[in-house]
């Protein structure tokens, strides 16, 4: 075979191995700190400041300003996140990702077969997903440099060869290499991955620094690609935010163009080492922290601009009640976060369903109509949730992911069907209610105190259990008060039918009514049942 032929095979292998290595360690990366990513994001408030720096975290942890920025449109899309905090989250992302190429310019490349050697027998060898994840991290880490490494050593002829000197020539030119960068990280969809080939070939000595710093600013740019991508088809504020992503990067990218070519700034950063590398990984940490700092006090000024070239106020957008809120498949990317988020969803049906129980309740009892037109309406949006939450949790269920979450994730399928479940019993009280409004007919008295005794009994289970469940309580006395009042709801709507009984024998109600009075009664006894089942749907794995 060619020599050539045989040097760009390796190369292209040495490549797969280096992205391939790239994403083990990043997907290990985010699933062994899948917990402390949902804290982080939680910690996010208006100081642009502190989203930067929750932006850096959470970036350095998951090793991919890709997957953070897709995250964050997600995040705007569900309405979780204004585009101010977005835009603080995202800039502090680009310095974040910086890590990697600090990483990749130093030469360690000898000792990563040790690592790929221990993560493998770690992933094989070990039950525990946890112990697999660190596995998977150490051996993304040695392919990593692996990959690097055979890449590097398979570019050196590259060196010496006209055509590529002629085309290193060409893209020194400011735009062009601009434009090359952009080209270069839309295509892998990574920054991390383009700054570290370029390190690769500066490592084989193929590219110097005044070849690269052009392109690693274009890298910059074309590192929005998929953001911009994510944002299709979303809300108005999310595409908004992948818009002034863009811009902070366009902004930054012109900020740094000027100062190489007015100010000896190559120079400088070639002047602290002779790495290549290590040089190129210089560039880029400084431009993007500088640029972040420059242009995070103008948040604002950004923000206006996406907004005039994206007109029209975000709550002139057609808000429907049957979609989900909290839930975007881009959040499928960070499989911890869409399991915390998918749990919002699940809350907001929960409150629903209650919603819809005492809307219900407070028809029979008041003999007043006008709330049942809205219970048939959230009806609706429960249904459209049992179905759309199902399917998303399918989704997630095919993921990566750590073992209580696992467990969570079980749990929930049983738990929007159980409140799906709650809001059909919910429904047919209205009907109930309604046929007695219709009819003009009354409970006696004795019936009204049973009904209203059970009530306040289903009521306080309903909302015992979705607060023990959603984690809104900690009293550890919760459970068994939930346990005792569906203990004694069970008893009462036994000594109730007895008693209705008896009052149909002494002529005290109508045959009619008492079969309405025993159907309340049985879908009563059947909330209270699917409120008991969410409580202790998770009670052994309490997370």
């Amino acid at each position: 075979m060619n020599e050539t032929v045989s040097q760009v095979i390796l190369a292209l292998g040495g490549l797969g191995l280096f992205l391939y290595g790239m994403k083990l360690l990043g997907d290990g990366l985010e699933l062994a700190a899948g917990a402390k990513l949902r804290k982080i994001l939680e910690k996010i408030t208006s100081n642009r400041w502190l989203g930067a720096l929750v932006g850096v975290v959470v970036t350095a942890i998951i090793q991919s300003s890709t997957a953070v920025s897709v995250m964050v449109v997600g995040f705007v899309n569900a309405g979780l996140m204004t585009l101010a905090q977005a835009m603080g989250v995202l800039m502090g992302a680009t310095i974040g990702t910086t890590a990697t190429s600090l990483i990749l310019s130093f030469n360690i490349s000898q000792y990563a077969p040790i690592f790929i050697f221990l993560g493998a027998i770690m992933v094989a060898f070990t039950k525990k997903n946890n112990t697999k994840y660190l596995g998977q991290i150490i051996a993304g880490f040695g392919i990593l440099f692996f990959g690097m490494s055979t890449m590097s050593s398979s570019l050196k002829p590259l060196a010496g060869s006209p055509a590529f000197e002629k085309l290193i020539t060409s893209i020194s030119n400011p735009i062009l290499g601009i434009l090359f960068g952009i080209m270069f990280a839309a295509l892998i969809q990574s920054s991390s991955a383009a700054v570290g080939i370029l390190q690769a070939l500066g490592a084989a000595g193929a590219l110097m620094l005044p070849q690269s710093v052009y392109i690693i600013y274009g890298i910059h740019i074309g590192a929005c690609f998929t953001s911009v991508i994510s944002s299709i088809g979303a809300t108005k504020d999310a595409k908004r935010t992948s818009l002034s992503y863009v811009l902070f990067t366009v902004f930054g990218t012109v900020i740094f163009t000027l100062i190489t070519l007015l100010t000896p700034f190559t120079s400088w950063m070639a002047s602290f080492t002779d790495n290549v590398s290590l040089q190129i990984s210089l560039v880029h940490i400084v431009s993007t922290i500088v640029s972040t700092l420059v242009l995070l006090p103008c948040v604002n000024l950004i923000v206006k601009i996406s907004c005039l070239i994206i007109p029209g106020k975000a709550d002139e957008e057609e808000k429907e009640p049957c979609r989900l809120k909290y839930v975007d498949e881009r959040l499928l990317k960070t499989p911890p976060i869409a399991v915390n988020q998918v749990s919002k969803e699940i809350d907001r049906m929960g409150v629903l369903s209650n919603r819809n129980f005492k809307m219900s309740m407070e028809a029979l009892l008041n003999k007043d109509d006008k709330s049942i037109p809205k219970v048939t309406e959230n009806e609706e949006v429960i249904d459209y949730l049992n179905h759309s939450i199902t399917s998303f949790l399918v989704q997630i269920n095919g993921l990566s992911l750590e073992d209580h979450d696992r467990v969570r994730i079980g749990s929930y399928y049983h738990v929007v069907s159980d409140l799906e479940r709650i809001g059909d019993h919910a429904e047919n009280i209205c009907e109930i209610a309604s046929r007695i409004i219709k009819n003009d007919e009354e409970f006696s008295s004795k019936a009204i105190e049973e009904i209203t005794d059970l009530n306040v009994l289903v009521e306080s289970v309903i909302t015992d259990s979705m607060d023990l469940f959603f984690g809104r309580s900690d009293d550890p006395e919760l459970l068994e008060r939930i346990t005792n009042n569906e203990q004694k709801i069970d008893d009462k709507t036994e000594q109730y039918k007895d008693n209705h009984v008896e009052r149909l024998s002494k002529g005290e109600c109508s045959a009619t009514i008492g079969t309405l009075f025993m159907e309340l009664l049985t879908n009563l006894e059947r909330i209270a049942d699917h409120s008991t089942n969410i409580a202790f749907s998770l009670s052994p794995y309490r997370v």
